[in-house]
């Protein structure tokens, strides 16, 4: 199972009732050799409240998810059975990278954040160069309004690929968010200057207009 980022809408920081900044963090499924090819996927920045929940098979299991975390209570039998399922076959393979990111995007799915940032750590133990991976922690930290962990990840992720554009708009996007326009104004010129031909150069483009 594979977590769809393009299920969650865009939404918006708010201070006292003004919106004080609107960008959309932007991600790109990162290939891999368990993934089949990239695909655009949008990502709120910041905590989601009253966002409607995606009726899909696990979100359709949980009746409150943002009020009430998941749990046994209100969680449909067979999505703890999946989940169980899961979760026995990473304790049987606890190696097994596939195993450990089906888990781990389960639980980015049910929304049990934590927990999927403990598997998908499990991962980069095993291989500290999972860009796929190391993209999804950043989403969950931006959700989690963990800036300094989403640039700490984003960092790494350029470490590994230091012409990842993705990687490039998503740091100028935490950087902003941070306060630190100069610093978004830099990456996002970069984008715009040295990838004109990226899907995300347009991107930049706005998010420079909005700084």
């Amino acid at each position: 199972m594979r977590f769809d980022l393009k299920k969650i809408k865009p939404v918006y920081f708010y201070i006292s009732g003004v919106v004080v900044l609107i960008i959309t963090l932007y991600f790109i499924a990162q290939g891999n050799p368990d993934i089949n090819s990239p695909e655009h996927m949008n990502a709120p920045p910041g905590n989601v409240t009253g966002q409607q929940m995606p009726q899909d098979a696990v979100h359709k299991g949980l009746e409150n998810p943002i009020a009430e975390k998941p749990s046994k209570k209100n969680v449909m039998p067979s999505i703890m059975q999946h989940m169980a399922e899961l979760k026995k076959e990473v304790q049987a393979h606890p190696r097994d990278t596939v195993k450990l990111r089906d888990y781990a995007e389960f639980l980015l799915d049910a929304q049990m954040f934590d927990q999927s940032l403990f598997y998908y750590k499990k991962i980069l133990a095993i291989n500290p160069r999972r860009v796929d991976v190391m993209t999804a922690m950043v989403y969950i930290y931006f959700s989690q309004n963990k800036l300094d962990d989403s640039e700490k990840y984003l960092n790494r992720i350029l470490a590994v690929d230091k012409n990842n554009v993705n990687a490039l708009y998503n740091l100028g996007a935490v950087s902003a968010n941070k306060g630190n326009k100069a610093r978004a104004r830099e990456l996002w010129s970069r984008i715009v200057n040295n990838y004109p031909k990226s899907p995300l150069a347009q991107k930049a483009k706005e998010s420079l207009s909005q700084l």
